[in-house]
C-alpha cells in the first residue's frame, strides 16, 4: 500500500474515532470498507505510534469492549494529516475540473446524438 492510501485510512480511523470513541472494529472496518483483519492491524498501529489510547468501555455490559481515545499527539497528527488529505482532494478536484472541461470541448464538436426512439 502506497504511504497516501495508508495516511488515508489512517487520517479516516482518528476521524471516526474521535468522533465515536466506542465503535466496535467490526463496525469501524464497515466505515471504512475494509477487512475487520486490516483494521485490526492499522489500530495497532496507531497505538504503537502513540496516536490512540485503547481502554476498557466502562459502561458496556460486555466487558471486552473498548473505547479509543485519540492523545494529544493524534490529536496534532490528525490536524497535520487533514492539512495534506485536503490537499490531495483539492488537486484531485481541479484535475478532475480541469478534464471535464477538455470533454465538454471535444463534445461541443461533435454532432448531438439521435433521441431515443420513443416507441
Amino acid at each position: 500500500m502506497n504511504r497516501s492510501a495508508e495516511e488515508d485510512i489512517h487520517f479516516r480511523v482518528l476521524r471516526i474515532l474521535e468522533l465515536d470513541p466506542e465503535i466496535s472494529q467490526r463496525a469501524l472496518a464497515a466505515k471504512l470498507g475494509i477487512a475487520l483483519g486490516r483494521t485490526n492491524y492499522v489500530l495497532n498501529a496507531l497505538v504503537e505510534k502513540g496516536l490512540i489510547k485503547i481502554g476498557n468501555f466502562s459502561r458496556a455490559a460486555d466487558k471486552r469492549r473498548y473505547a479509543y481515545v485519540l492523545t494529544p499527539a493524534g490529536m496534532a497528527r490528525k490536524a497535520a494529516i487533514t492539512r495534506r488529505f485536503l490537499a490531495r482532494k483539492i488537486a484531485e478536484y481541479e484535475d478532475l475540473k480541469a478534464e471535464i472541461e477538455s470533454l465538454r470541448g471535444e463534445m461541443r464538436g461533435l454532432p448531438h446524438p439521435l433521441p431515443p426512439n420513443s416507441d
